[in-house]
């Protein structure tokens, strides 16, 4: 018998009861369509999966794609409060590190051209988190998965457009490495 919950009561849900996002595509709000339906830790990843879409994006924009199942069955391992609180986001580098993506926690995203960036939504330690996957553009900085029911990428000027005043909980740059690069990924 499996506990509802548990990683692979929801393994078997993601991948036997609910129809998969389209593979290699970037998701854009989480509280939409097949990716809302989705299971992460004790609720659905319309509530607390932004942190296993920001590695799922950032996948997507380095031409590693992996089915987004697989990515939040390896995340399951680092989530807050039984998934309730999402994905711890201090291990999200980890994740990234496990599917071939180097990366570097620091304290800015300033002089990053990629990188996954976690927040507090409004006052810290009285509101939820929220991580996203950006992409320094010529519009500005592409912000992916922006909200839960923004449906398309959304551009914003600074990174504190993005996540206010407030300093962010981490920010992890993504480095393609020489073979991206050559291969022009």
């Amino acid at each position: 018998m499996l506990i509802k919950g548990s990683r692979k009561y929801n393994l078997r849900h993601n991948t036997e009861r609910v129809t998969p996002p389209e593979f290699g595509k970037m998701i854009n709000g989480q509280g939409l369509g097949l990716v809302s339906q989705l299971r992460y830790g004790i609720c659905h990843m319309s509530f607390n999966g932004c942190e296993v879409i920001a590695v799922h994006n950032a996948l997507v924009y380095l031409g590693k794609p992996e089915p987004l199942m697989k990515i939040a069955f390896y995340m399951e391992r680092f989530r807050v409060l039984m998934g309730f609180f999402g994905c711890n986001a201090y291990s999200i580098g980890k994740a990234l590190r496990h599917f071939g993506v180097e990366n570097t926690r620091s304290r800015s995203a300033e002089n990053s051209r990629s990188f996954i960036i976690t927040f507090w939504t409004k006052t810290p330690f009285l509101s939820a988190i929220h991580t996203v996957f950006c992409l320094r553009t010529e519009k500005g900085i592409a912000v992916y998965n922006r909200y839960n029911n923004c449906p398309d990428v959304r551009y914003c000027r600074t990174v504190e457009e993005i996540i206010g005043k407030h300093r962010p909980i981490a920010v992890y740059t993504i480095e393609k490495t020489e073979d991206e690069i050559l291969n022009k990924i």
